[in-house]
């Protein structure tokens, strides 16, 4: 029985990060209509920014170098955010792309063949951390949206869905580059330490990431329902076309709604970093996700959440009694648990367990 617990417990742990990924996947579906494959790449990138601002500056380390390149790069996003509504010509907010990559593209040679990967810090607090960290991802989610998925209005979904791939490509490479081979720590206050209740245990960052994860779904619902600019995000969902008449800026709900996805991403990200320390393969992990969406459906928030737990939770399940009871399937069959009921649900259920049903009219 403490084993079953204690399988449940991980599985609810691990259930909330699956959800805070789940989340940007279903906001930025419910406001565009398109599935973002962008969500690991955000998640590294944004989990490695509270890398850096919380790494111990190292001896030598030309630290004014980085807060140059940073400002740079937060100047360019906010610039372009704040030029591209029409208020200047397009060859100005591509001009301000082109500088974005520049500057992307000299932090990636002087990380990667300069320092060889080994880069030092800013030497700020966790909490400082994270809010530097959530602050650069809104951004980011922001200036890709109005750079490459803007571009795309019109376009057939499936040509949007292989552009936020290209996305997730980059995404990732930048963030290996900038990660290197060696596993990074967050410097978060949890580390390993435990609370043990009976024969139960329960890592602390694993009631951290859950209390985390009730509190930001909490306030993405007050946002929804009681802000002006959640209400905007609804009726956009809801129709876009009548959105639009009733004076909702559709354009800035959807660079709102990726901005939300990659805070969330990064969320996540620091929280699979915790304890252990972050590494390329966390992205990996984000691609769970994708199931627990299908599962619970593409546009429903509390389909993310239910799918979140029943993914989790069989998981865990399986890593614990799968070697005992059926050795005969493999090392590792847990990874694929996932992906099978994945399956399972879309050849009964192929809109998902809370998702809406689409009837066309012939």
């Amino acid at each position: 029985m403490t084993q079953f617990l204690q399988a449940l417990i991980n599985g609810v742990a691990i259930a909330a990060v699956y959800a805070l990924i789940a989340l940007g996947f279903v906001i930025i579906y419910k406001s565009m209509q398109v599935l973002s494959f962008a969500q690991p790449g955000l998640l590294l990138i944004g989990a490695w920014w509270v890398v850096f601002a919380t790494a111990p500056p190292e001896e030598g380390m030309p630290t004014l170098f980085w807060i140059v390149m940073m400002a740079a790069v937060t100047g360019a996003i906010g610039a372009l955010f704040l030029l591209s509504r029409e208020v200047v010509k397009a060859a100005v907010a591509k001009s301000l792309f082109v500088f974005m990559a520049l500057v992307a593209a000299i932090d990636v040679i002087w990380v990667a063949w300069v320092r060889e990967g080994d880069v030092g810090g800013l030497g700020w607090p966790f909490w400082a951390g994270v809010i530097f960290a959530l602050v650069i991802a809104a951004l980011t989610g922001i200036a890709i949206e109005r750079g490459f998925l803007r571009p795309m209005v019109g376009k057939p979904v499936f040509a949007v869905a292989i552009m936020t791939i290209g996305i997730d490509v980059v995404l990732r490479i930048l963030a290996i580059d900038l990660l290197g081979i060696n596993i990074r720590s967050v410097n978060d206050p949890w580390g390993i330490e435990v609370l043990k209740v009976g024969d139960l245990v329960f890592q602390h960052r694993q009631i951290a990431q859950v209390v985390t994860a009730i509190i930001v779904v909490i306030l993405l619902l007050a946002f929804f329902k009681y802000s002006r600019f959640g209400l905007a995000m609804r009726a956009t969902a809801f129709d876009q076309e009548v959105a639009l008449t009733q004076g909702v800026s559709v354009s800035t709900v959807f660079a709102m709604s990726w901005a939300i996805a990659a805070v969330l991403a990064t969320i996540a990200g620091v929280f699979l970093g915790s304890g252990f320390g972050l590494s390329p393969s966390a992205g990996v992990t984000a691609l769970k996700a994708l199931p627990v969406v299908v599962v619970g459906g593409m546009d429903s928030i509390s389909g993310a959440i239910f799918g979140a737990l029943l993914i989790a939770v069989a998981e865990q399940l399986t890593v614990t009694y799968q070697p005992t009871y059926a050795p005969w399937l493999g090392q590792g069959f847990a990874q694929v648990v996932p992906y099978l009921i994945m399956f399972i649900v879309l050849l009964i259920r192929p809109y998902g367990l809370f998702g809406t049903k689409e009837v066309e009219r012939v």
